[in-house]
């Protein structure tokens, strides 16, 4: 079992960390505001006039991306979910309204999938130094299992991960079930595993879990993204292994 300090803090007896994907170690929020707009704008052509007001419920004003918006960190079915309600309020069946909203994100993210997101700076160091360390390591994303996946092997993360879950069907952050499920899945108590995400969701489905810790990520430096963090930081090599 190994101790980890992050800041004035110190976690003891830990045996994984759970990480989020989008906003914690991969840089996408060029990704998910493109993928917004051009969502949008697909809508748009169809349903003239939901266009703006279906940016300002994806969180995107301008250029601007809201991290705590529903871009940000909602899951695509939820997102899916979303846009089809502002489609319905046109008068337009539910089931239809849903397929238009689906569609869209769709072909949206063919477009602007091409480039993949980056990783923020000293990601693949940090994480190849937990895993030497012994540590079970994790990703839990509200992005899909498939879209989990290919980030993993775009950025050459297997050697260092023992899991890659996202959202498909059923329940999304910050539903606990989801902390627990990786638990299991990794053979590690939630009371020996770590969040680190950058969101009040991830914060919420860990805690209500009664995981180990929360570490909340912010690398914009806005702690309000993360309330309810056992610390927050604002790098991830902030995260140390005092002892193995």
């Amino acid at each position: 079992m190994i101790t980890i300090k992050c800041g004035d803090i110190t976690f003891s007896h830990i045996q994984a960390i759970l990480f989020d994907k989008n906003g914690t170690l991969e840089d996408s929020e060029t990704y998910l505001r493109s993928l917004g707009q051009k969502a949008a704008r697909i809508i748009d052509a169809q349903i003239p006039g939901i266009g703006e007001p279906l940016l300002m419920a994806f969180g995107i004003n301008g250029n601007i991306l809201d991290p705590a918006g529903l871009m940000s960190v909602a899951s695509r079915k939820e997102t899916e979910v979303a846009a089809a309600a502002y489609i319905a309020e046109t008068g337009r069946g539910w089931f239809e309204s849903l397929k238009i909203a689906r569609q869209a994100l769709a072909e949206a993210d063919q477009y602007v999938n091409q480039t993949p997101a980056p990783l923020f700076p000293g990601v693949l160091d940090v994480l190849r130094s937990l895993s030497a360390a012994g540590l079970k390591l994790g990703i839990l994303s509200a992005a899909t299992t498939g879209e989990v996946q290919k980030f993993v092997i775009t950025h050459h993360l297997r050697d260092y991960l023992q899991l890659e879950m996202g959202v498909d069907e059923g329940p999304s952050k910050p539903d606990p079930i989801l902390f627990l499920q990786a638990c299991q899945t990794l053979g590690i108590p939630p009371g020996a595993t770590l969040m680190v995400g950058d969101s009040v969701g991830d914060m919420q489905m860990a805690r209500h879990a009664k995981a180990a810790g929360c570490i909340g990520i912010t690398w914009v430096n806005n702690t309000d993204n993360v309330k309810g963090a056992d610390v927050v930081i604002n790098q991830l090599d902030e995260i140390q292994i005092l002892e193995a």
